[in-house]
């Protein structure tokens, strides 16, 4: 049993948590941050959620399974790197088809590192949550 004001802090806090990951991830290629902090500050907002809550409660607010999220992550940030040599250019070349707007390979990458943090952390605090 978890105190109301847990849960309530929980409820508030989960929503700022992961506007700010995504803030992180999106600001990453360019100045400190990105999908490695970001990816961290996510799964810190869904951790909190199943202390609040529990395991069963956070998997369901997740919608995808961690290990989905960690597979998805790498197949995204390998496929960024391959989009090198199929331009002629080197595995991880920076490619910006939008420069203007920052949209490129390195989003991608930093994408990819996003959701490969999430999954992971997210299966190493629910195994160990369930095992409690």
């Amino acid at each position: 049993m978890t105190s109301l004001i847990l849960r309530t802090g929980a409820r508030v806090l989960m929503p700022l948590l992961l506007l700010f990951g995504v803030f992180l991830l999106l600001r990453g290629h360019n100045e400190p941050g990105g999908g490695f902090v970001g990816g961290l500050v996510v799964a810190a907002a869904y951790a909190l959620h199943s202390f609040a809550f529990g395991v069963a409660a956070a998997r369901r607010a997740l919608l995808v399974s961690p290990r989905r999220l960690t597979a998805s992550g790498l197949l995204l940030a390998l496929g960024s790197g391959l989009l090198g040599p199929a331009g002629g250019k080197e595995f991880l070349a920076s490619l910006w088809p939008a420069p203007e707007m920052g949209i490129g390979t390195p989003l991608l990458f930093d994408l990819g590192v996003f959701l490969v943090v999430i999954g992971v952390v997210l299966t190493m605090t629910f195994t160990l949550f369930e095992e409690l």
